[in-house]
């Protein structure tokens, strides 16, 4: 079902007249803000279509803010979102649902859900007043089900899981919307770091299979791990745009998180790895 969904997203890349449609997801001289102050100022960010993009930065910085403005969520003070060319705030939100899943912070379950009715709720984009329930749902929700590895728990009740099988479970959520863009704000957080890892291998396997994904995370040893770009953010501003390799430096890390640190390979997978120096008292 994922593959499929692919293939319809590819087959729609041609606009009329046989010119190739802009595709992909980008924010042009965006500004975001919930009060006075904005919280991202005047930003330029390009998500290549088929990468694994992890957003990066301090606390407050705007990536969580950004996260929502790319995903139809927060409306901007100025600028736009592009999505495939077109300004998200121009299109329909079934429609940009259609294209574009978001997963936010602490989701809350309602009271009572199973697994297999949160994920069925991933469908909802796909349904209209003529086309409601359909076998390719069914297709879709065993496979998120399959691919979170809770086709056993699919009839239990969400509140009732673990932390790590109510993360998964929203996951599938978003899997079983079928969407080409996925958008993870803090996916890991609260979980162990086996959950971490095993949430973080889920999203790179996600990649593999064809899809856009772009992550918040805190953690920048998993970043450089998993990203196939990294996008550092500090004081509402792109910093550091490109491969984490190139990206993620001593002098970066120092400037931007206040931390003093070496920066080696990791020798597992030579990803970069950051090593804080000891802090006197």
């Amino acid at each position: 079902m994922i593959e499929k969904g692919r293939s319809s997203v590819a087959e729609g890349a041609t606009a009329a007249g046989g010119a190739p449609r802009e595709r992909g997801l980008r924010a042009e001289r965006l500004t975001l803000g919930y009060g006075a102050d904005p919280v991202v100022r005047d930003l330029d960010v390009e998500v290549p279509e088929g990468g694994f993009t992890v957003v990066v930065g301090p606390n407050g910085c705007g990536k969580s803010t950004l996260l929502k403005a790319l995903g139809r969520v927060v409306k901007p003070v100025s600028g736009r979102v592009l999505l495939h060319g077109r300004d998200v705030r121009a299109q329909r939100a079934r429609a940009v649902a259609r294209e574009l899943a978001l997963l936010p912070q602490s989701p809350i379950a309602p009271e009572g859900i199973t697994v297999r009715a949160l994920a069925a709720r991933g469908r909802y984009p796909h349904h209209t007043l003529l086309r409601q329930w359909t076998p390719e749902d069914e297709e879709a929700i065993g496979r998120a089900l399959e691919l979170t590895a809770l086709t056993d728990l699919a009839d239990a009740q969400v509140g009732a899981l673990s932390g790590g099988q109510r993360q998964r479970a929203w996951v599938a959520m978003v899997l079983a919307q079928d969407t080409g863009i996925v958008l993870l704000d803090e996916p890991t957080t609260f979980l162990d770091i086996a959950h971490q890892y095993e949430l973080l291998e889920l999203f790179a396997d996600l990649h593999r299979r064809g899809r856009t994904v772009v992550a918040v995370l805190h953690d920048l040893a998993q970043a450089a791990r998993f990203a196939t770009r990294l996008v550092v953010m500090s004081a509402g501003r792109v910093v550091a745009d490109g491969p984490p390799g190139e990206v993620l430096t001593a002098g970066l890390v120092l400037d931007v998180f206040g931390l003093p640190c070496d920066v080696v390979p990791d020798p597992r997978t030579g990803t970069p790895l950051v090593i804080p120096h000891e802090r006197r008292r």
